[in-house]
């Protein structure tokens, strides 16, 4: 089951439509509010929240969840400008974020796995894990590293440009190969392992 929450109309339409056609079970609400008063938050379930939202944000309700107790796995929708918002919700023990415009395929794959994440009992992740991305990391220029490190912040291109002093171009080239070295198929991958290779040591 998902519990999609997202203030925009023609995106709960599009995820109605993605996990009608992915044959998922779902349930869209229209706000927070909306969510904590009519969604059965004890059954398994993802919780699949926009990270902007009129009122109570996604990471405002994320808080709120946690203190009321709800442990259900959380991932998140973001756009592209809100890509530090959704570190800091990982950081919050979010499990996943995916960038908006999202690809139906791998939106449902990731659904999928969380739910098999969270009805299982997950391994902390290992050693070997740890040592692989350490690896990863020491085949990194020191420029490259530089923007890593920006990068897993949640940092755009202009910003870390800004913060360097390199221009945009060379800073998305430097992303681009930051991500071919470090295994990752984009941002939000990116930074859900490096998160995994902190909680691993």
């Amino acid at each position: 089951m998902v519990l999609a929450v997202d203030d925009d109309d023609f995106m709960r339409d599009l995820l109605q439509r993605t996990f009608t056609t992915a044959k998922l079970g779902f349930k869209t609400f229209v706000s927070a509010q909306d969510l904590l008063a009519h969604a059965d938050l004890q059954s398994p379930a993802v919780l699949l929240l926009d990270v902007r939202m009129p009122e109570v944000s996604g990471l405002k309700l994320q808080t709120l969840l946690r203190e009321r107790g709800v442990l259900l796995p959380i991932m998140f929708l973001a756009g592209s400008s809100d890509i530090a918002m959704a570190v800091t919700a990982m950081r919050n023990g979010a499990v996943d974020f995916v960038e908006k415009p999202f690809d139906a395929a791998d939106l449902v794959a990731r659904l999928r796995r969380a739910f098999a994440v969270h009805v299982s009992t997950p391994a902390r992740p290992g050693r070997s894990a740890t040592s692989a991305h350490a690896g990863r990391l020491a085949a990194l220029t020191a420029r490259e590293h530089e923007v890593y490190d920006r990068m897993v912040l949640g940092m755009t291109s202009k910003e870390i440009a800004e913060e360097l002093g390199g221009s945009f171009r060379t800073i998305e080239i430097h992303r681009s190969r930051v991500l071919v070295k470090m295994g990752a198929s984009n941002v939000a991958n990116l930074v859900r392992r490096s998160l995994i290779a902190v909680e691993g040591q």
